[in-house]
C-alpha cells in the first residue's frame, strides 16, 4: 500500500507542477503580466485595459485571448462590452508575491 501512496503523491505532484508551469508560461509575457497586474485591481473592460496599460489592438486582444485560453481570466459580457477579471484567488497570491519581489516601493530607491 505504501508504494501505491507514493505513486499517487508523485502523480499529484506532476499534475500540480504541470498546472503551475502552465500559469507561469501564461505570465511569462510582459504584456500579459501587465494586464494581469491591472486586473488584480479589479474587473475592467477591454477599453479600460487599453487605456490603463497602453497596449493597443490587436496585441491587446491577442494577449487577452491567451489569458482566456489558459483560464487565467474570466469574462462577462454586457451588451457589446466584454469585462475581464481574475477568478482564481491563487493568481492573486502569485501576483502579490511578484509585486512584493519586483515592483518598486515608495521610498525604495536602492539596488540589491
Amino acid at each position: 500500500m505504501a508504494v501505491m501512496a507514493d505513486t499517487d503523491i508523485q502523480d499529484a505532484m506532476k499534475q500540480a507542477a504541470s498546472g503551475a508551469a502552465e500559469i507561469l508560461r501564461g505570465l511569462s509575457n510582459a504584456d500579459r503580466l501587465l494586464l494581469m497586474c491591472q486586473l488584480s485591481q479589479g474587473e475592467a473592460s477591454v477599453a479600460q485595459l487599453e487605456e490603463a496599460v497602453g497596449i493597443h489592438q490587436p496585441t491587446l486582444s491577442q494577449q487577452l485571448g491567451v489569458l482566456r485560453r489558459l483560464k487565467l481570466v474570466e469574462t462577462r459580457r454586457t451588451g457589446k462590452q466584454i469585462f475581464y477579471r481574475i477568478g482564481d484567488p491563487r493568481i492573486f497570491a502569485l501576483l502579490n508575491t511578484l509585486y512584493d519581489l519586483y515592483c518598486p516601493q515608495a521610498g525604495d530607491n536602492h539596488v540589491d
